[in-house]
């Protein structure tokens, strides 16, 4: 059975879902699914579960993620990056580093945001960029997020933009946070360009793009649970645990590999000393 994630170098202009659906035929698998959705103007670290790893997907939604983005300063679009239509344009004056590493210092922490009104954010069962699409004006709630580094990576003067990197919590929005920025420096902007490195312990070094895909690249439940602990099960117990009966164990609250004679199993759930079975990779 085909089961695990592969982390894929996303390219430009290429959604999320088709990324997914090349996964599914190159791996031949029939279930798969992305973690953290990549706008088509971005490219970078899409990790992809397929098999049985799509399970995971709920212990994998929280991750921390890990950007690069360029600022364009002096013009505003409506929807905030590159593909937008031009809503403003401003003066832009000298990019003092200096300055410009203190509004970004300033910017850190925990904070409340609201997503950028050219979002597949839903309110009222309607994605955001549709009420935005049609004009309509609708209160977006803010949410609750945080900036936990910024780093400016190059400053171009004669083209008035900035990149810079940004680790941040699940759930920001890159692009608001450039509008943001802009205006902290007496301005306005949009995000030119945008690159994800890295979605938790999931790193750009280890991506691959589609054109090398190919089963070795697979990483499986078993190496993505090894910092889980371990619950070895007899014959008796494992027959027990796969039919979803609940096993008493004497461990602490918390997820565990289930193995039986050392051949790793699935993923079993323990709360008040009874083990219950989640994912079964093999049976």
């Amino acid at each position: 059975m085909k089961s695990g994630i592969v982390i894929i170098d996303k390219e430009k202009n290429a959604t999320s879902q088709t990324v997914v659906s090349k996964v599914k035929k190159i791996l031949d698998v029939k279930k798969a699914g992305h973690i953290g959705t990549l706008d088509p103007l971005a490219t970078g670290v899409l990790p992809v579960l397929v098999g049985e790893a799509t399970k995971l997907s709920k212990y994998l939604m929280e991750h921390d993620k890990t950007y690069r983005a360029t600022v364009k300063l002096g013009v505003k679009k409506d929807t905030g990056d590159d593909e937008g239509v031009v809503v403003q344009r401003a003066e832009v004056g000298f990019l003092d580093e200096k300055m410009i590493a203190n509004v970004l210092k300033e910017m850190e922490g925990k904070q409340k945001q609201a997503p950028h009104q050219f979002s597949a954010v839903k309110i009222n069962g309607k994605k955001l960029y549709e009420y935005a699409r049609k004009g309509e004006k609708i209160e977006i709630p803010k949410r609750d997020i945080e900036i936990y580094s910024t780093q400016i990576l190059n400053i171009n003067q004669k083209e008035k933009e900035i990149s810079f990197e940004i680790a941040c919590s699940k759930g920001t929005y890159i692009r608001v946070f450039c509008e943001d920025f802009a205006e902290k420096i007496g301005t306005v902007g949009f995000m030119k360009d945008l690159r994800r490195t890295k979605v938790g312990e999931f790193s750009i070094q280890n991506a691959v793009t589609l054109e090398k895909l190919n089963l070795s690249n697979l990483i499986s439940v078993e190496k993505l649970a090894q910092n889980y602990g371990k619950i070895e099960l007899n014959d008796r117990k494992l027959e027990l645990f796969l039919n979803g009966v609940m096993l008493k164990i004497l461990e602490k609250d918390g997820l565990y590999r289930v193995y039986n004679k050392q051949k790793f199993i699935g993923l079993g759930i323990l709360k008040d000393e009874k083990l219950k079975r989640d994912i079964v990779i093999t049976k």
